[in-house]
């Protein structure tokens, strides 16, 4: 299976996951998502008000130059520990 479809088949893996996680896997989970599919962050820091939107932007600006590939990876990695932590669906 390529790097490609892994990382597909996580992010709906992580979608059945029995219980929701913790709010920092959650956001590692999303920024390593995010520049794993995008790349660094390209878009403007959320304003001081929108804590959800900041604290998201910050985790994926944290990821900034690391390659989509290791993300990916790292992503995939993730998965798997959440999927052994929490069980799925």
């Amino acid at each position: 299976m390529s790097l490609d479809e892994r990382f597909n088949k996580a992010a709906e893996d992580v979608k059945n996951l029995k219980t929701s996680p913790a709010n920092d896997e959650l956001l590692e989970i999303y920024a390593l998502f995010k520049q794993g599919s995008v790349g660094d962050c390209n878009t403007d820091k959320p304003g001081m008000l929108d804590f959800k939107g900041k604290a998201k932007w910050e985790a994926w600006n944290g990821k900034k130059g690391q390659t989509q590939d290791a993300a990916k990876e790292a992503y995939i990695a993730k998965v798997e520990e959440l999927k052994t932590k929490y069980g799925t669906n």
